[in-house]
């Protein structure tokens, strides 16, 4: 560890063993059986997950990309902040953006990378520190859930979720995460947030039900982590791949619909499962939203929407908000 990085890393030895064991144990024996989406990210998940940006009917990654390269000097300007705050910061890809246009005003001192994976914040802010000399980086290894409070405090900040990832949070999960960022700024602070829009259905089942099968193989993955973590035996082959859009709720739905009636057995649980013909079991939401719902929700947690912007085609926002 040089003088410019910092890592606080609040995840304990037996943390993944002990969530997974618990989502599964309530998730999978519930009467309707979802897991939470982050189990898909092993190394093939990550890598699939990878693959799915660059297909042609997944436009979220690039239509927020585009936003950033045109917006970027204007968040560096309107927050005048001297540091960014990235949740699930990941490879810190599209970070860059914004961290050349708060070097090209000056004012950038100090990234705050938040992730849940030690290795790949390690080595982004490693490459970062290469990249901005001068740069202070204290990166925080934590679970959204338990460990925002972590987040250093000083500085002018800007807090950037990206990725469009408050969407896989349902309303009642995503008022609590918006409640803990915004308890943790301070006066002056702002926050921005990546959000797809509601658009035409095709348009979005074609993005999560891509004509490759690469989602539906990103999909069943979180199968075969369970079975290489837990001494499964799912048979991949006995479920299929279900992306619909909810129009009540407004989020695509992913699920695994299990083609038979079968039993699958957890060995590291001592857990039987029975799945019948047709059973599904969601494996993630992704909420689309509208400009007047992405405000509302702010407001309620004490943020102030002062600019939205989206992609040409308007498929995607990115809102920028302070707090009160």
């Amino acid at each position: 560890m040089t003088d410019a990085l910092r890592i606080d890393n609040h995840l304990d030895a037996d943390y993944f063993e002990r969530t997974l064991r618990s989502d599964v144990l309530n998730g999978l024996t519930a009467e309707f059986k979802e897991l939470p989406p982050k189990w898909f990210y092993d190394d093939l998940g990550s890598e699939l997950f990878d693959e799915i940006t660059r297909l042609e009917e997944y436009y979220p990654t690039e239509a927020e990309r585009s936003i950033l390269r045109a917006r970027a000097a204007d968040v560096a300007r309107l927050s005048e902040a001297d540091t960014l705050v990235e949740l699930g910061s990941g490879t810190a890809d599209k970070t860059r953006v914004l961290l050349d246009a708060m070097t090209a005003t000056g004012q950038l001192r100090r990234f705050v990378p938040f992730d849940v994976s030690e290795g790949i914040l390690r080595s982004s802010s490693e490459q970062l520190l290469d990249e901005y000399p001068g740069l202070q980086i204290h990166g925080v290894v934590g679970d959204f859930e338990e460990h925002l409070d972590q987040i250093p405090t000083g500085g002018r900040r800007v807090t950037a979720l990206l990725g469009g990832t408050v969407g896989n949070f349902g309303p009642r999960e995503r008022k609590g995460l918006l409640t803990d960022i915004a308890r943790g700024m301070q006066s002056g602070d702002m926050f921005l947030l990546g959000t797809d829009l509601v658009k035409e259905e095709g348009r979005l089942v074609a993005a999560y039900d891509d004509a490759r099968g690469i989602t539906a193989a990103f999909n069943k993955n979180v199968l075969r982590v369970l079975n290489r973590r837990l001494g499964g035996d799912f048979d991949l082959d006995g479920f299929e791949h279900v992306a619909r859009f909810d129009h009540d709720d407004e989020w695509m739905d992913l699920r695994l619909r299990s083609l038979r009636d079968q039993d699958v057995h957890l060995t590291e649980l001592d857990l039987d499962l029975h799945f019948a013909a047709g059973e599904e079991m969601r494996t993630e939401i992704s909420a689309k939203f509208r400009r007047s719902g992405v405000e509302a929700e702010l407001a309620a947690v004490g943020l102030d929407l002062i600019e939205w912007w989206t992609d040409e085609r308007g498929d995607y926002a990115l809102s920028l908000s302070r707090v009160r």
